[in-house]
């Protein structure tokens, strides 16, 4: 079992400590820096906003955007899904419509 260990987070101006395994502390960062440039973005088109305030129009925002990239993957899965299913069937009619040979 891995032991956590603190990492300092910036997002705008603010400092957090996030407790994590070692091995997810890239991941942790990366995501840090997307959120602090989201917020950023935000931001620059928002009157004054509060921290809190920014947060939250940063997390729907983000979440926005994951549930759209989400549905289009499904989609796109259920798209892929119906050609393999219309291959096997093309196939299994090939294949019984052949004379057996011996």
């Amino acid at each position: 079992m891995s032991s956590s260990e603190p990492v300092a987070l910036r997002l705008i101006d603010r400092e957090f400590l996030i407790a994590c395994a070692p091995e997810e502390r890239d991941g942790l960062l990366e995501a840090a820096g997307f959120l602090d440039r989201k917020m950023r973005e935000l931001r620059a088109n928002a009157k004054a906003p509060s921290f809190e305030r920014l947060a939250v129009l940063t997390a729907i925002s983000v979440t926005h955007e994951f549930l759209s990239l989400r549905k289009q993957h499904d989609s796109q899965e259920q798209r892929l899904s119906d050609g393999l299913a219309a291959l096997r069937s093309k196939l299994d009619a090939a294949f019984d419509s052949e004379p057996v040979k011996r």
